[in-house]
């Protein structure tokens, strides 16, 4: 069995049951930090098929800019690391449903939360090579 997760009738991800759950689940866990809703929906199979995940693209895609944007102002390692994988996979399905994320190219603000405290506390604010050269790591390794 596998997931599927679909703009319309042309899917972006097809992964096996366990990582397209688990990334379900990981969208529905940081809605509270984005503040916004994931734009992760049921698909077009209607809502008798829990392995089929449509995405609202215009929702998905400011859901995971703001992610980057978060991603990108703190300078808290561990905040970036759990991040990381997530927000990687989530740049692959907005860019293959042909949109972008404004937040990549952007210069980040300033950094007024998710403060490190000690070693480490004062590390710069991420770039996006790490999230571009995860991103592109991750698409090679998603199915369509």
């Amino acid at each position: 069995m596998s997931q599927s997760f679909d703009v319309g009738e042309r899917t972006l991800w097809n992964p096996s049951n366990g990582p397209g759950r688990l990334f379900v689940d990981v969208a529905k866990a940081l809605e509270p930090l984005a503040e916004l809703p994931s734009g992760i929906g049921v698909g077009r199979w209607g809502p008798g098929d829990p392995d089929c995940h449509g995405i609202d693209l215009v929702a998905f895609t400011a859901f995971t800019d703001a992610l980057v944007r978060r991603y990108r102002e703190s300078n808290h390692l561990i905040l970036r690391s759990l991040l990381e994988g997530f927000v990687a996979t989530a740049i692959v399905l907005v860019e293959r449903g042909g949109g972008t994320v404004p937040a990549l190219s952007e210069q980040p603000g300033t950094p007024t939360r998710d403060v490190q405290i000690g070693p480490g506390g004062l590390a710069a604010q991420a770039g996006p090579d790490r999230l571009a050269e995860l991103a592109a790591e991750h698409s090679a390794a998603m199915a369509w």
